[in-house]
C-alpha cells in the first residue's frame, strides 16, 4: 500500500469517527431535552425527526442530517441504549421502505415537507396500490384511469392485493394517463388520500383465514395534481424506485443469527430431541446454513445501500427469502409430525402486522406461501436476476412498442 494511499484510509478512518461522534453527542442531546420515560412516545419521535436523528442519509430538514447512512446504526444503538421508543417499524414499514424513498427521489419540497415527518413518526400509515385483477405479473399492463379536469385528475379502476388499505391514509398508486402510447410509458404516479369517498376498501380472505390484505375500488376519486409524483407519464420509472426499495425492504431486512423462520425450527430442534431424525438433521443443517447466508447476503446489500439507490440484486434476495421461508416452514411442520398440522386459528381477523415467528407452525406453514408472489412474484424476479444482474438475453417482448389500448387483454 502506497504512502497516500495510507493517508486516505487514515483521514477516511477518522473523519467516521468524528461523524460518530458527532451523532452520539447530538443523540446525548435529544436524551437529555426529551428524557423517554418522561415523554409522550410521539412528541419523543417527533423531536427526533426534527433533530436529524431518523434517518441520517436523510437532507436536513426532512430528519436527517445528510450523514452517511452506515452511521444511523450508531444513533439507534444509543437511543436503544436509553431505552428510546421506536417508531414500530413493522406497522409503517410501506411507508418507510416504499413510499418515503420515492418521495424523497421524485416529491416536490412541499410534498416532502408535508408527508415525511407524519409517515416516519407513525402518525399516517401508507400502502401501496399497484397490482390489478389483470396487471400483477405484468405491472405496466395495469388499467386503472386517471383523467385529467383542471388541477385534478379523476381516477377510477381497481387494485388488489394490498396490504395494510384497511389502515392507511395515503396509498401510492400508479394510473394509465395515456392509453395512446406503449404501456409502459403512459403511466403516471400519484399519492392517493384513502379518505376519499370515492375510496372503498374490501378485505380478502387468506388461506390462514385473516384477511391482511385487500381488493381497492377507486371510483371517481379526485387527486389534485399537486399529489402526483414525477412528471406526467414517467410513472414507470418512478414506479421502479418503489419497487426496488420494496424488495431489499422484503428480502434484505436486519436480522440477527436465527432470526425469521430459522429460530423456531432451530429452538424446537433442541428443545424436542424425540422429534429428531438423521435425515431431518441432514436437512435441517442445509437449510440452516443457506439462512445464515440469505442473512450475511442481506447486509451486504445494506452495505451497498450506502453508496446510493438500491440495485437489482434485491430482486435475489427478496427470491431467496421466499423460497427459504417455504422450504423453512415445510420442514417444521413435518419435524411436528401430526402436531405440525393443527391449526385453529381461522377467524376473521384483519391484523396489523404479519408475524411469522409469533404464531404456530401450521400458521408459519400457509402464510409463507404467499411470500413467492407478494412484493413481486418469484418468477418476474427469475427474469429480473437474469437479465440485469446477469446480463443474460432478454425475452422477447412483442408488446413493447404496441400503444396500451391495441393489447390484447
Amino acid at each position: 500500500m502506497s504512502e497516500e494511499t495510507t493517508e486516505e484510509t487514515t483521514r477516511a478512518t477518522t473523519e467516521a469517527a468524528s461523524a460518530a461522534a458527532e451523532l452520539r453527542r447530538r443523540a446525548q442531546e435529544l436524551l437529555a431535552a426529551h428524557p423517554p420515560l418522561e415523554t409522550d412516545q410521539l412528541d419523543f419521535l417527533k423531536a427526533r425527526f426534527d433533530a436529524g436523528l431518523a434517518w441520517v442519509h436523510y437532507p436536513e430538514g426532512l430528519g436527517g442530517l445528510g450523514a452517511p447512512r452506515a452511521l444511523q446504526a450508531v444513533v439507534d444503538a444509543e437511543l436503544e441504549a436509553a431505552g428510546a421508543p421506536d417508531n414500530d417499524p413493522r406497522r409503517i414499514g410501506i411507508g418507510l421502505g416504499m413510499a418515503a424513498p420515492t418521495v424523497l427521489r421524485f416529491g416536490t419540497e412541499e410534498q416532502k415537507q408535508r408527508f415525511l415527518r407524519p409517515l416516519w413518526v407513525g402518525e399516517e400509515v401508507w400502502c401501496q396500490l399497484f397490482s390489478e385483477p389483470g396487471a400483477g405479473s405484468d405491472l405496466a399492463a395495469l388499467g386503472t384511469r386517471a383523467v385529467r379536469e383542471g388541477e385534478d385528475w379523476i381516477v377510477n379502476g381497481q387494485k388488489v392485493w394490498t396490504s395494510s388499505a384497511h389502515l392507511a391514509r395515503w396509498a401510492i398508486l400508479i394510473a394509465r394517463t395515456d392509453p395512446d402510447v406503449p404501456k409502459h410509458a403512459g403511466i403516471t404516479y400519484f399519492i392517493c388520500d384513502m379518505t376519499d369517498p370515492g375510496v372503498e376498501v374490501r378485505p380478502l380472505r387468506q388461506i390462514t383465514g385473516e384477511a391482511e390484505f385487500n381488493e381497492v375500488f377507486l371510483t371517481n376519486v379526485r387527486i389534485p395534481d399537486a399529489h402526483r409524483l414525477g412528471e406526467i407519464g414517467d410513472g414507470w420509472r418512478v414506479a421502479q424506485t418503489t419497487l426496488m426499495n420494496e424488495r431489499v425492504s422484503i428480502g434484505g431486512m436486519r436480522i440477527p443469527r436465527e432470526g425469521g423462520m430459522i429460530g423456531p425450527i432451530s429452538k424446537t430442534w433442541r428443545e424436542r430431541p424425540e422429534l429428531r431424525t438423521h435425515d431431518l438433521h441432514q436437512r435441517l443443517l442445509k437449510l440452516w446454513v443457506e439462512a445464515e447466508v440469505a442473512r450475511l447476503s442481506g447486509e451486504r446489500l445494506r452495505q451497498q445501500l450506502v453508496a446510493g439507490q438500491p440495485g437489482h440484486e434485491g430482486s435475489g434476495m427478496k427470491l431467496a427469502f421466499a423460497r427459504l421461508n417455504q422450504e423453512i416452514s415445510g420442514l417444521e411442520v413435518e419435524l411436528r409430525g401430526e402436531e405440525g398440522l393443527l391449526y385453529d386459528d381461522w377467524t376473521m381477523r384483519r391484523p396489523e402486522l404479519v408475524d411469522f415467528t409469533g404464531r404456530d407452525a401450521g400458521y408459519r406453514y400457509l402464510r409463507s406461501k404467499g411470500n413467492s408472489i407478494e412484493g413481486g412474484t418469484s418468477e418476474v424476479l427469475l427474469n429480473i436476476v437474469a437479465e440485469r444482474v446477469l446480463g443474460l438475453p432478454a425475452e422477447p417482448r412483442t408488446d413493447k412498442d404496441v400503444a396500451w389500448k391495441d393489447l390484447a387483454r
